[in-house]
């Protein structure tokens, strides 16, 4: 059996060595951003997420933002949404803003995976690295009244049909939820290329395809989940970390008897052109919201990994992963 092993710093690992991962964010931020006393909170700033109200993205960005607010680093914080090709029409956006050091941009692995799969104009290595936040666990999810009771039930009737059990992810080819399936048809004896993979833009769309029967089942963030399986909704068979998620009542993979461990990982990125000064002002400003207990405490509540990582660490973290995310697309047959 083929081991496709994924943690922080490497999205991924299959067979011969080849490793899954992928981020990117982008910021529009206020005036204050523009440089003066580092202890002034920053005004004006905007924080794009590149895909729909309620995704993984949109809850991380929203959380870091009301936390930078509570701990005074920014006033009048303005998150907001612009939905599109698996987040590439933000990427694109973000980098039309050169110069622009009154904006951020939410992202992550799948912008990674989206830059190659859409053939964007735009890519991660145009934009300004911030800082890596998180990584957070994937989970294998069908809806509540789903006939596969078990990870190993579910597998039975993919393996056996594969084109009609669909799956669905919030990611385009070469994002977390697209890699998720696809590592673990590799597992199972699925061929990657015979997964019907069903794509949306955010995990709000993705609920609503789950619920309404449109896939089998869906490969999504932990957290994007957890509200819904607890309220009966939809069931999670599994989760893709080394070890079971805290809150949330599944088994591992590797408990399950698949030999595949995945994390997904999110961060924040700044348009291309700004000054050393702008960058360092974002960088201090998220790494004060990073340490502060109010962070700590969103990390538990959600379950995201402390994953947090600046400067020249994350700037080469970003361009390994744009760079390992086309082998591992390739190794898989799927580009």
């Amino acid at each position: 059996m083929r081991t496709a092993h994924l943690r922080r710093l490497a999205a991924g690992t299959v067979a011969a060595g080849l490793v899954l991962t992928g981020c990117g964010t982008t910021a529009e931020g206020g005036s204050a951003a523009g440089g003066g006393d580092s202890e002034e909170a920053i005004t004006g700033l905007r924080v794009m997420v590149p895909n729909s109200p309620g995704s993984g993205y949109d809850s991380t960005a929203r959380a870091w933002a009301q936390v930078m607010e509570e701990e005074g680093l920014a006033e009048g914080v303005e998150v907001f949404n612009l939905e599109g090709a698996g987040g590439t029409v933000g990427l694109q956006r973000l980098v039309n803003e050169e110069g622009n050091a009154e904006m951020l941009m939410q992202m992550g692995l799948g912008v990674v995976g989206a830059q190659y799969s859409n053939q964007s104009e735009a890519t991660l290595d145009q934009t300004t690295p911030i800082a890596g936040l998180i990584e957070e666990a994937e989970a294998i999810v069908v809806p509540a009244d789903s006939p596969y009771q078990t990870l190993d039930q579910l597998v039975q009737a993919w393996s056996a049909d594969p084109g009609n059990v669909p799956v669905g992810g919030a990611s385009n080819p070469g994002g977390p939820d697209h890699l998720t399936p696809m590592l673990l048809a590799q597992e199972v004896g699925v061929t990657p290329t015979e997964v019907n993979y069903v794509a949306y833009d955010g995990g709000g769309e993705l609920l609503a395809g789950i619920l309404g029967g449109d896939v089998q089942f869906a490969a999504t963030g932990v957290g994007e989940v957890a509200e819904s399986a607890v309220g009966g909704d939809v069931r999670i068979l599994a989760v893709t970390s080394e070890e079971p998620v805290e809150g949330v009542d599944a088994p591992t993979l590797q408990e399950e008897g698949v030999d595949l461990t995945f994390t997904n990982w999110r961060g924040i990125v700044a348009a291309p052109g700004i000054s050393e000064e702008q960058t360092q002002r974002f960088v201090d400003a998220v790494t004060e919201m990073h340490d502060s207990e109010a962070w700590q405490q969103v990390l538990e509540d959600q379950g995201w990994t402390d994953a947090f990582m600046t400067g020249d660490e994350f700037s080469e973290f970003l361009q390994s992963e744009s760079d390992r995310v086309q082998g591992v697309l390739s190794e898989l047959g799927l580009t």
